[in-house]
């Protein structure tokens, strides 16, 4: 993101969430705060934007990667985490949608892009959850570690990180540095997603993705880092996580939808779970 603006990309996986709500029923993710948190100019561009269809893979996507992230966060509250984490927050909206009144969410994400939250939560009349706390962390710049103490996060508590649409936009050491953190959490788990590199992909999404690389730079928010699958899975074990699940682009979607899933090409993205 460019210094002083809030993130493009934040704007764009509210507005996949909210056409989701609209176009597709909820069938996959419901989530009824994604459109009033969003600005009139976007609200008014989601019909355009549903009716592209080279958009609806990586709409299902977002979806899709916000319920298994979800799933998973509901089954480390059934073990005992009572702190939640949501790196990258942008605009999701979970903290809006917290069921479990004992549980704490902890929104990290860039200063600019929080007070850019506040401010579309005050004009859509939302107040702010009492569970609710902002850690702003500039994640290239600052310690999360340090961030999140100074919002009242207690490291010797279990959590569960939700992180999501971020780690492209990083370099390897701080996606290492963060997971390092995690892993030192008591009973921690974590859900994000991955990008792999463009050579495993057939030529015609390879084109596609160096087109979205490209066009996401040009926001000033290039991508950074890939991953292999094993690698990744190598990655986690060797920081001590277990049960790990990694399910491609197209297996998540399925996994939710197989009907609005039929017919999609894999792409590039992943989705992985995994606890300590």
């Amino acid at each position: 993101m460019r210094d002083g603006q809030p993130s493009s990309t934040a704007r764009g996986a509210a507005a996949y969430r909210a056409i989701h709500q609209r176009h597709e029923n909820a069938a996959i993710f419901r989530d009824p705060f994604a459109e009033r948190i969003l600005d009139a100019e976007t609200r008014a561009s989601l019909d355009e934007i549903a009716a592209d269809p080279s958009r609806r893979g990586i709409r299902l996507f977002i979806v899709s990667r916000s319920r298994f992230s979800e799933d998973a966060l509901a089954a480390s509250v059934a073990r005992g985490a009572r702190q939640v984490v949501v790196l990258g927050a942008g605009l999701d909206t979970f903290s809006l949608r917290n069921p479990y009144p004992d549980v704490g969410v902890f929104e990290v994400d860039f200063p600019a892009t929080q007070g850019w939250k506040r401010e579309r939560l005050r004009q859509a009349g939302l107040a702010l959850p009492e569970t609710l706390t902002f850690a702003p962390v500039d994640f290239e710049r600052e310690s999360l570690a340090d961030g999140l103490a100074r919002a009242g996060f207690r490291h010797d508590r279990p959590a569960f990180f939700q992180w999501l649409g971020v780690t492209p936009y990083l370099t390897r050491e701080t996606i290492f540095s963060t997971l390092d953190f995690v892993a030192g959490i008591p009973q921690s788990a974590i859900a994000f997603d991955y990008t792999e590199p463009f050579e495993n992909q057939s030529p015609e999404r390879r084109a596609r993705l160096t087109a979205m690389a490209e066009s996401a730079g040009a926001r000033g928010e290039p991508w950074l880092s890939f991953f292999d699958p094993p690698e990744i899975a190598a990655i986690l074990r060797e920081k001590g996580f277990g049960d790990i699940e990694d399910l491609s682009f197209a297996d998540v979607i399925k996994r939710y939808s197989p009907e609005l899933g039929n017919g999609l090409q894999s792409g590039g993205g992943h989705v992985i779970r995994a606890s300590r």
